[in-house]
């Protein structure tokens, strides 16, 4: 869903390779015991760790990677042992389709408000001073002009936020993830690709959330004390290690411990939206496709838990077992 505001920021970006960006580990850096309490909740979680996984039912087998939706120093290691996978399939289902992406990057276009506020008060006026200009300062970091990231809508602002300003300075918002790249795969195998949902979908979902509750996703950027660029180094190393649920359990645990007396009610019904009602949805799809063998590639949060889509499939009858990967 990041993938048109990416091309917009990509033209605002220094040309670079992507580096190896340093940092320090957060959830090693935790107490003991605190760690294990969260390693512990994490591991409570069904389909826990791993990214690769089959599912198969009489006749129907289903081949799930969980993505990191930007590129990283392991993408192409990634996209090569994925495709021969890839090749096997009848067709491959992303959340978006690249067509589809393209149809997204085209509305955008003719539409600014999608992603953009193209009328009334903007983020400093709706941010106010201090918080202003700390975003503003957070922009510039990731080499966002602050006249351009002004007119982000909230929510696609505080999205920006996850990405640590390393990685957004050398190169992050340039190259393709391994998402597009599983598209252009298939699309070179003549396989055709599908998309999980209507772009239009996740649009309208990003809107949903009341303008307060978006801005107070910005504020709680500023209430994490914490190093943004060790943010995203422990995000990415730990979904390297595969351990997905770890990851959705450390986010929780930081968004309830700085993000206000709302803060439990304001992840769960962001997990809600952004997950538990797109994996039902998703199900539906893949349990109508007209294909035998499918290859799906969705956001790696996507995967764990009682509510994630491996869950989802088990409850259908599906075998699931782990691919090494």
């Amino acid at each position: 869903m990041f993938r048109v505001l990416l091309i917009v920021l990509a033209c605002l970006q220094p040309i670079g390779a992507l580096a190896r960006c340093a940092g320090t580990d957060l959830i090693a850096a935790m107490p003991t015991a605190e760690r294990a309490a969260l390693m512990d909740e994490a591991a409570q979680m069904p389909y826990a760790q791993g990214l690769l996984w089959h599912a198969t039912r009489d006749d129907t087998q289903i081949t799930l990677f969980g993505t990191y939706h930007f590129p990283h120093p392991q993408t192409a290691d990634h996209l090569a042992r994925l495709s021969p996978l890839i090749e096997l399939a009848d067709a491959v289902y992303l959340e978006v389709s690249n067509d589809d992406q393209a149809r997204m990057e085209q509305a955008v276009a003719e539409d600014p408000s999608l992603m953009f506020i193209t009328e009334g008060q903007t983020l400093p006026d709706l941010l106010g001073e201090d918080d202003w200009r700390r975003f503003a300062e957070a922009m510039r970091a990731r080499s966002i002009p602050a006249f351009f990231a002004a007119k982000f809508k909230p929510v696609w602002a505080a999205m920006m936020l996850g990405i640590g300003p390393c990685e957004a300075r050398n190169g992050a918002m340039q190259g393709d993830g391994i998402d597009k790249l599983i598209g252009e795969h298939a699309t070179r195998l003549e396989t055709p690709t599908r998309s999980l949902e209507d772009f239009r979908t996740v649009l309208g979902m990003l809107d949903s959330f009341p303008i307060e509750d978006q801005l107070d996703m910005i504020r709680l950027f500023f209430a994490w004390p914490g190093d943004p660029d060790d943010m995203a180094y422990t995000l990415r190393q730990r979904y390297l290690s595969q351990e997905v649920a770890l990851i959705w359990r450390y986010s929780r645990a930081v968004s309830l411990t700085y993000g206000g007396d709302s803060a439990e009610q304001d992840f769960d019904q962001f997990e809600h939206l952004l997950l538990t009602d797109r994996n039902t949805a998703w199900l539906d799809v893949l349990l109508s496709a007209p294909e035998d063998h499918l290859f799906v590639a969705v956001g790696a949060a996507h995967l764990p838990d009682k509510t994630g889509v491996l869950h989802l499939l088990e409850t259908e009858g599906f075998d699931i077992k782990p691919l090494p990967f």
